[in-house]
């Protein structure tokens, strides 16, 4: 009769030992990490002002933008580990009590078209084998910093021709060279440059022969699409305005460190990200273009020359929509993108606090693939390719910024330029200068 009392208290004995209470460095389970590809290596620190663009020259100088608000200045060299200075001079960034002005109460970005107001983005070209430019840093001025109200909400006052504006700054001299502006049928009241790539080969179809600027309208306010410049000429046109491919996803909910993401703007109800187009990268051939919105996570293509073509065809706006390839999902939310030697388009992943790369060229299968993720990436936010044959990158925290969390800032310095090395002798693309 004691058997079976006795068998029960070793089976329950035996069950309890079996039950163990690991924590993470214990474990037997696999375990996510949150890294591969290859290592990256800390670059620069911010302690200042939160950066955006970035762009790496061949020397070695790094130049960093910074969109505006209340920062000092927007475009900016880093001149040691932990300090940037403003470029070419602090004279040339627009002070802070100039960047709006206003007109029977309602506030517009500022029209001066010989400083910097709010600079988005960068691009180096090098010295043109087909134009007499030296190698160049091109500056994308958005024209629209971004102003609070007294109870601390925030706003974008709409741009005026003259504010948005691309300008060409010699790296031999350090000076501005040209400067391009935009009518307002082109550039509207609306619209935010966000990104920028060239072709300054002369045979390209649609331009003069002095060369292209191919710009991104990310526009929140609902009319995303390109916007292209020709160089000789300085006329633009746009193309692709509110395609599908261009605009924002609907409802979309990204998740940052695990965690999902809502716009919290202080003085608006809770929403999504509102923005559409923004990853812009050309093929080594100039022929494609590849991009996608903020909010999706589809990757888009278009032939070039749909770009290029002027609205003396009428029919210029059907063929593009027309010849947009869809290349599928790619696993998350893109940023901005780059692009190397080897054909591979490099799209920043800031859900995934990593780097997505697809091959563009004959090589690839069609599909995206991962190249590097690391936990220090937390909203990679602009990368440049340098001689060296690394992606530079900068990281900015983005998520935790006030204007996005109902007025609290939760981002913790410093802010960051990592770099990874190029796969395969990568290096930057130079078949198209």
């Amino acid at each position: 009769m004691l058997l079976q009392p006795l068998a029960a208290l070793a089976f329950a004995a035996l069950s309890t030992a079996q039950i163990t209470y690991q924590n993470s460095s214990g474990t037997r389970l696999r375990v996510d990490n949150g890294t591969y590809g290859p290592e990256i290596e800390e670059v620069h620190y911010y302690y200042d002002q939160w950066p955006i663009g970035i762009a790496v020259a061949s020397d070695s100088r790094i130049f960093t933008t910074y969109t505006r608000g209340s920062y000092r200045y927007t475009l900016g060299v880093v001149v040691n580990e932990t300090a940037e200075e403003p470029y070419p001079s602090l004279a040339l960034n627009l002070p802070v009590n100039e960047l709006n002005t206003t007109w029977h109460g309602i506030a517009f970005g500022s029209d001066n078209a010989n400083a910097f107001i709010s600079v988005q983005a960068l691009y180096i070209t090098p010295p043109s084998n087909y134009t007499n430019r030296p190698e160049t840093l091109w500056v994308l001025d958005t024209g629209r910093p971004t102003i609070h109200n007294a109870q601390g909400d925030p706003s974008m006052p709409y741009a005026q021709p003259g504010g948005p504006k691309l300008m060409a700054i010699s790296l031999a001299n350090n000076t501005i060279y040209e400067t391009f502006t935009f009518p307002s049928t082109v550039h509207y009241p609306s619209s935010y440059l966000n990104d920028l790539r060239f072709d300054l080969r002369p045979h390209l179809s649609g331009t003069s022969g002095k060369g292209i600027a191919y710009l991104v309208d990310s526009s929140n306010e609902g009319r995303p699409g390109f916007i292209m410049l020709d160089l000789g000429t300085g006329e633009s046109w746009r193309r692709l305005t509110q395609d599908i491919s261009v605009l924002r996803g609907q409802q979309d909910v990204p998740s940052y460190q695990g965690r999902p993401f809502y716009f919290r703007q202080s003085g608006q109800p809770v929403n999504w990200q509102q923005e559409g187009l923004d990853g812009l990268q050309l093929t080594t051939d100039g022929e494609r273009a590849f991009y996608s919105p903020l909010s999706t996570n589809v990757l888009y293509s278009i032939p070039t020359a749909n770009l290029r073509e002027r609205d003396t065809n009428p029919t210029a706006e059907l063929d593009a929509h027309s010849n947009v390839s869809s290349h599928g999902q790619r696993g998350g939310n893109a940023n901005g993108f780059e692009g190397d030697s080897n054909g591979l388009i490099y799209q920043l992943i800031p859900e995934q606090n990593a780097i997505y790369a697809f091959d563009s060229s004959k090589r690839g299968n069609g599909q995206t693939q991962g190249f590097v993720r690391d936990p220090r990436i937390i909203w990679p936010d602009g990368a440049s390719i340098g001689a060296d044959g690394f992606v530079y990158m900068n990281i900015n925290q983005l998520p935790y910024q006030p204007d996005w969390n109902f007025g609290v800032d939760t981002r913790t310095h410093p802010g960051a330029i990592l770099r990874a090395k190029l796969p395969n002798g990568g290096t930057k693309v130079s078949t198209l200068y």
